[in-house]
């Protein structure tokens, strides 16, 4: 099992149980939370490889399933730790975000795809799969709001192409990339940085 694989199995545990405490709080059954888990973890990766002209991931191993039956299990084992830390969520749902960031990224260069692709299809594959949990859980989707989410993605890109230019080795540029995609999100939620909104008519 090479390194970004076991970056791509962690990533997968982190959003699936990002989905699932959220599920939880919207008091969703375990096969519902177990579906929202999953495709938490797995639909930016399926949009991804659609994009890329392959098989999406998940359906050529079934370890993904294993995962996310896992962080179902950590929650409901854990449950009254996990649900009640109102961090929780936050920082699974960045660490997930970071790691998946880099895995489009690899898998785009893999399929010998230029920068820009790659940076698109990290952010879709941290992304996406958020935007699929909260339109489930019938939220706004983080990706929407004012908050850095998808934009902490591109960051990472621009960061991982340029260690990659800098000659830094391929571990140690997905582990700078993914801390960095991490980092930016938890300083632009801590000290509220944003994008501003668009006005409307009655704003102009």
């Amino acid at each position: 099992m090479n390194f970004i694989t076991i970056i791509d199995y962690i990533g997968t545990f982190a959003f699936a149980i990002s989905g699932i405490r959220l599920a939880s709080a919207k008091r969703f059954d375990w096969f519902g939370a177990y579906v929202v888990g999953f495709v938490t973890a797995v639909g930016g990766g399926t949009i991804r490889d659609l994009l890329l002209d392959v098989t999406p991931f998940w359906m050529q191993q079934s370890s993904y399933l294993v995962v996310t039956a896992l962080a179902l299990g950590f929650v409901i084992l854990f449950g009254k730790y996990v649900i009640r830390l109102n961090n929780t969520f936050f920082i699974f749902d960045a660490i997930g975000l970071g790691l998946f960031a880099v895995v489009g990224i690899e898998k785009s260069i893999v399929h010998d795809y230029p920068i820009w692709v790659g940076i698109i299809m990290g952010t879709l594959t941290g992304a996406a799969g958020g935007v699929l949990r909260d339109t489930l859980i019938n939220e706004v989707p983080l990706i929407f709001r004012k908050e850095i989410y998808a934009l902490a993605c591109v960051f990472g890109g621009l960061i991982y192409y340029l260690c990659l230019y800098l000659g830094m080795g391929a571990i140690l540029t997905q582990i700078v990339a993914a801390f960095s995609v991490i980092l930016a999100r938890i300083l632009a939620v801590k000290y509220h940085i944003s994008l501003p909104n668009l006005k409307g008519e009655e704003g102009l």
